[in-house]
């Protein structure tokens, strides 16, 4: 799988990877770059069927995604980097330092659980999408991303990123769902050598901050961060996230 990727800044830094949540594509971290290329390369990419990535037939694994990462990598030459996941990028991070751990160096995981507690919902979501297309669900999901504070005070940016939502491929987003009803990393965990930064939004109801918490205690040595915001806290509280990832990455 050739991923859509975009590679900026300085060409000889250390490369830090950005992984997307579920129906977002590189665009959800143009906050973060002014502050990230002070110090490194960045490599954005967009998960199958998203952006302009192509896509494949669902079901989905966790392990696929990830594949499609390494795949990245090597076809761009890069053994070793670091990886900075929201959501769903962040799971498939989980996969890749405990699967991988030659090709991770240091790590951030940002709103994500190592185990989704029931996969009906996934289920249902990806049977919605293949029936009547991501535009039926696009402005549920974007308003569950975000405090209510946030969406009143920014509705733009709430309304940008349901239309997002909109133009991710129906498989790709539905076979993505169907990874996220059989997640289950927790085995995974333990094996985590990279130095780790998990970090929660203290009013994300997706994947609460006791689950972040949870993630962070099974990773020998991580640290824990409560930032403001709910499920996209990489948009709501930009710049607490990019300070933590600069702080870590650089560390």
């Amino acid at each position: 799988m050739k991923l859509h990727h975009e590679l900026s800044g300085p060409p000889d830094a250390p490369v830090v990877v950005l992984g997307n949540s579920l129906g977002t594509t590189t665009a959800l971290w143009e906050a973060h770059l002014p502050v990230l290329h002070r110090r490194f390369r960045v490599l954005r990419y967009d998960h199958r069927g998203h952006g302009g990535s192509p896509t494949a037939p669902g079901p989905y694994r966790i392990d696929d995604l990830a594949d499609d990462v390494l795949e990245l990598l090597d076809a761009l030459d890069l053994p070793r980097v670091s990886y900075c996941g929201v959501s769903l990028g962040g799971m498939v991070g989980m996969w890749l330092a405990g699967h991988a751990p030659e090709r991770i160096e240091r790590l951030v995981l940002c709103c994500a659980v190592a185990l989704s507690p029931t996969a009906q919902p996934w289920l249902d979501r990806a049977a919605e999408v293949r029936a009547c297309g991501t535009g039926a669900v696009a402005t549920s999901v974007a308003r569950h991303w975000f405090t209510g504070e946030f969406a009143s005070r920014c509705p733009e940016v709430v309304s940008a990123f349901a239309v997002g939502v909109s133009t991710v491929d129906d498989e790709g987003f539905a076979g993505c769902c169907d990874a996220l009803s059989a997640l289950d990393l927790r085995s995974v965990l333990p094996a985590i050598e990279a130095p780790t930064a998990v970090v929660a939004g203290v009013y994300d109801e997706v994947t609460p901050p006791h689950s972040g918490w949870a993630v962070a205690e099974a990773i020998p040595g991580a640290s824990f961060h409560l930032v403001r915001g709910a499920h996209l806290a990489v948009v709501e509280a930009a710049g607490e996230v990019s300070a933590i990832m600069d702080a870590h990455l650089g560390g």
